[in-house]
């Protein structure tokens, strides 16, 4: 799916950046192929505008930041983060500006540690995490760029099949490669996974990361969410009692560019369990996934409807959500727009 040729794609929140890389200056993004800038007001909430400037066309993000506007480095004029221009330095009256003079701005919010940003008017509101609420410990872990489309990684993320053969260096059982059977609730905009996993623990690393286990097999109760379009938490809880929540977001760069933005949540503390540990198991994990990803095609066909016989059981996740998305689109009168083949 070419993610960029889907308007309604800008209808959802997206994690865009960690709240801790904005800083003074500003900070370029690209979301759905949209060149955006983010910047901190000077109320401390964020400013989201398109990238250049209405001016001369130079890009915002190489100025800089003037009492809370955003100021273009090339002739000094300042935007708020309604996107109107509050300053032309030039003039004999640098604020008596004509209605009109202005860059499209968008919506920007802060929440989970993370700048979220929705480019049109959306159609639910920023994914809800009950770990928060209840004061478990967040550890950001990765913020980097991946070479695929974002659906591709969602569905991966719900693909139990792969886990034998992708991690069979870090927790999967080659020698184990059948699936458990699972359960799908649908909700508006999503849907609930649930299922259990059998996985290894292999060493020191893996017994803090599982919370203390000793045994070399443990089993991983799993309770997931779907968060449309590309948004998921996988909620996993072990033997112990120990509660893993792994956040995981495709941010849509453009339609082979994604943007991994992931934390977890743990309900064990630093002494248990050092966060470096944690980040470096899910470190091999995701270079695991990427290494295979990467070689994929990133352009993925909504055949939602597909009941061929050689879609396994595990498939189903990722069927689910083509027709979710399918639908969607038909919905609000949009296509699946495919490279030619």
């Amino acid at each position: 799916m070419l993610v960029t040729k889907q308007p309604v794609l800008r209808r959802f929140w997206y994690p865009v950046l960690p709240e801790s890389e904005l800083g003074e200056a500003p900070v370029p993004f690209t979301l759905l192929g949209e060149d955006i800038v983010l910047w901190r007001t000077a109320d401390g909430s964020v400013g989201c505008v398109q990238d250049r400037c209405c001016h001369r066309t130079a890009k915002l993000s190489v100025g800089f930041v003037k009492d809370g506007n955003i100021a273009c480095g090339y002739h000094g004029w300042e935007y708020d983060a309604a996107g109107d221009c509050v300053c032309i330095p030039q003039q004999a009256d640098p604020h008596k500006i004509s209605s009109g003079v202005q860059v499209p701005a968008y919506r920007a919010e802060l929440k989970y540690g993370h700048v979220w940003v929705a480019l049109d008017e959306p159609l639910t509101g920023i994914p809800h995490f009950p770990e928060d609420e209840e004061g478990l410990r967040r550890i950001d872990q990765f913020y980097e760029e991946w070479k695929i489309g974002g659906l591709r990684l969602m569905e991966n993320s719900f693909d139990a099949a792969h886990i034998a053969f992708v991690h069979k260096d870090t927790f999967g059982d080659i020698s184990r490669p059948t699936t458990n059977r699972h359960n799908i609730e649908e909700f508006d905009y999503g849907f609930n996974y649930s299922s259990h996993s059998e996985v290894k623990n292999r060493d020191g690393v893996s017994n803090r990361y599982l919370g203390g286990e000793t045994s070399e097999d443990t089993v991983r109760q799993n309770r997931s969410t779907w968060h449309m379009p590309l948004v998921r938490r996988l909620g996993i809880t072990y033997p112990t009692g120990l509660r893993h929540t792994i956040i995981t977001a495709a941010t849509p760069m453009t339609d082979n560019r994604t943007m991994l933005v992931q934390w977890c949540y743990r309900s064990d503390t630093e002494e248990e369990a050092k966060a470096e540990d944690i980040i470096a198991f899910d470190r091999a994990v995701t270079l695991e996934d990427k290494e295979v990803l990467e070689a994929t095609e990133f352009d993925v066909p909504l055949d939602n409807r597909d009941t061929s016989e050689f879609h396994m059981y595990s498939d189903t996740p990722g069927l689910r959500m083509r027709r979710m998305l399918s639908d969607l689109l038909e919905k609000h009168g949009e296509t699946d727009m495919r490279l030619a083949s």
